[in-house]
């Protein structure tokens, strides 16, 4: 049944104390909300309003980055709308440890949420030490698939074949021969964008010049969240003749923008639609973003949870699962769209294999 205001607010209030409690410091922002949708009314849905409760546990940049953080939590958020089910945040802090996330995790579980979200391969470790302690709850981890329990699903992405397709588009738009990316961090899931990238750019063009760079190296993971150093390094790259250049950067991808827009070149955003979620000063630059559809995942676990679907171990979103994609926004690239959509065809009938390292 829907729980009364007061309660509600009674919840969120002692649910930030132990937050506090037990991360120290200042309290991490915990935000408590009733699905709007009225109450189910077949069994099935029944069950999940009264045994469900849907948790998102964010890392590094949170809700509000306009892209990866926000996409997880509108798949998580529209599921728990159609089914009825109360759904709970919780932010994170950019110097938090695994013992923070452990607690994190802890204590929704305590608090009787089921399923629980967490956002990025960093709670990794967390996951699989909280999951074995709460084994009839399920936990859903985005971005990793190395926890093995019979309770955690890894959703994760093809960010490969997405990055392929957005390669194809630099290339067939280049007017240079010279093009670039930028990774957040040189780490594997990184490296996927960037060869899919380069493997795209170079079906279309053999010869085309890339320039890769990475703005920090773990376990420094502040290029997901630095658009000085975005910008910087994609002035470089315009500086040095590329024309177009992709960021697969979190937050760093802003700087790209600016870099871009004040250049007169153009740049390629990544995880949502950045043409839309951008500042308006810098959106006419954004050709096409790679499109990682973490909604899809997040919407899909929290349904496959409630109606007994959901499978443990790797949840593998691709390019025919609508997991990852590109957008067409803005109309730069409309001249071309057959074309790359001849190239996506031919990966999801199997016609081309995306490498998703570059060695």
């Amino acid at each position: 049944m829907r729980m009364h205001r007061t309660s509600r607010l009674a919840l969120a209030a002692m649910f930030a104390l132990l937050v506090a409690a037990a991360c120290g410091g200042e309290a991490e922002e915990t935000t408590t909300t009733t699905a709007a949708a009225e109450p189910a009314t077949t069994t099935t849905e029944a069950m999940a309003e009264t045994e469900y409760k849907v948790a998102v546990a964010y890392d590094l940049a949170g809700r509000g980055d306009g892209g990866f953080n926000d996409l997880a939590y509108n798949g998580a958020e529209q599921a728990a709308a159609e089914l009825g089910l109360e759904l709970t945040e919780v932010t994170a802090k950019a110097e938090d440890t695994d013992q923070d996330r452990t607690d994190r995790l802890r204590l929704l579980a305590d608090s009787g949420h089921n399923p629980i979200v967490a956002v990025g391969f960093t709670y990794a470790g967390p996951v699989a030490e909280v999951a074995a302690e709460y084994p009839d709850i399920w936990f859903g981890i985005v971005d990793d698939g190395t926890v093995e329990a019979p309770n955690v699903a890894g959703l994760v992405f093809a960010e490969e074949e997405g990055s392929f397709l957005v390669g194809v588009v630099a290339a067939l738009e280049s007017e240079t021969g010279h093009v670039g990316f930028i990774g957040g961090v040189n780490i594997p899931l990184i490296v996927k964008f960037e060869a899919g990238y380069i493997a795209g750019a170079n079906a279309v063009n053999p010869d085309i010049e890339i320039t890769s760079t990475y703005l920090s190296q773990p376990p420094d993971f502040s290029g997901f969240n630095d658009p000085a150093k975005g910008k910087e390094a994609a002035k470089g790259m315009f500086d040095s003749g590329a024309d177009i250049v992709y960021a697969a950067a979190g937050g760093s991808g802003g700087g790209l923008f600016e870099a871009a827009t004040e250049g007169g070149h153009l740049a390629i955003g990544v995880d949502a639609d950045q043409y839309y979620t951008a500042a308006p000063e810098v959106r006419d630059v954004i050709m096409t973003s790679m499109l990682k559809n973490v909604n899809v995942a997040t919407h899909t676990f929290v349904t496959q949870v409630v109606d007994g679907s959901v499978q443990a171990g790797v949840n593998l979103f691709d390019l025919e699962a609508g997991g990852v994609g590109y957008s067409t926004s803005g109309g730069l690239i409309d001249h071309i769209a057959d074309d790359v959509k001849a190239y996506a065809d031919r990966i999801i009938a199997g016609e081309i294999e995306v490498p998703a390292t570059t060695g």
